[in-house]
């Protein structure tokens, strides 16, 4: 289990996250949700040791081994990986390629290389695509090819920042239908997400922050998340 406690970042003199505490075990999605500045990717990032020494305070463990002052490596093959905001593929590198630098975790090429064919074929829209460079898939297929290479990593706990943003409806219901099945292949998810309605409608529990702190935690029922916390009708996106 992902466990996170206390966590605080700061950027000079900026509180980004004032004491974000959190769980999640395997099969469990949690989403953080909340307005733009709430501190949700400052959080994300402070899990995966994506931030300077110094910025980060508080507890970050899995299965009670600590993370916290690991390399954003380590953490990786510790078994807790980040998709960031915005993909960041390689353009130049073929879908292929793009998946083979997510390998770390694999001892040998070969071994690399057989766990990257069965994680492509997950993709059935990648697969088709396996020698296209990265530059040339849509934002949606740039998605999915994200969240696939992280999967290279074989991790337990896989933090999402933002996975629907600038989506098309089309590859958005396609991105969370993934993101359901690997909740339900096991796979512990910390998810930030705009598009709050269907953040909530697959979430276990949403933390609903505001200035880097916890303000409340949402089990079910979206309309009341939606209207109460940010003043919007059932479907709308919050902002980022």
């Amino acid at each position: 289990m992902l466990a996170v406690e206390d966590l605080r970042v700061r950027y000079g003199k900026v509180a980004a996250v004032r004491g974000v505490s959190l769980t999640c075990g395997a099969g469990e999605l949690v989403a953080l949700l909340g307005p733009n500045g709430a501190g949700k990717s400052s959080t994300l990032l402070g899990i995966a040791g994506g931030l300077e020494s110094g910025t980060v305070s508080g507890v970050v463990s899995l299965d009670d081994h600590p993370l916290q002052g690991l390399t954003p490596e380590d953490v990786s093959r510790a078994g807790v990986v980040l998709v960031p905001e915005r993909r960041r593929i390689f353009a130049s590198l073929t879908v292929r390629e793009n998946l083979m630098v997510g390998a770390s975790a694999w001892a040998s090429r070969r071994q690399a290389t057989a766990h990257a064919e069965q994680v492509i074929q997950q993709f059935p829209m990648l697969a088709s695509m396996a020698h296209r460079h990265g530059g040339l898939l849509s934002g949606g297929q740039q998605q999915l090819l994200a969240i696939a290479r992280a999967l290279m990593a074989k991790p337990r706990v896989l933090l999402l920042d933002e996975p629907s943003i600038g989506l098309a409806r089309e590859m958005v219901n396609t991105v969370f239908e993934t993101i359901r099945r690997l909740r339900d292949d096991g796979l512990a998810i910390v998810l930030v997400e705009q598009n709050v309605a269907n953040a909530i409608a697959l979430a276990d529990r949403a933390l609903l922050l505001r200035k880097g702190l916890i303000e409340g935690v949402a089990q079910s029922g979206a309309d009341q998340v939606l209207s109460s916390y940010f003043g919007r009708g059932e479907g709308a996106a919050s902002p980022t």
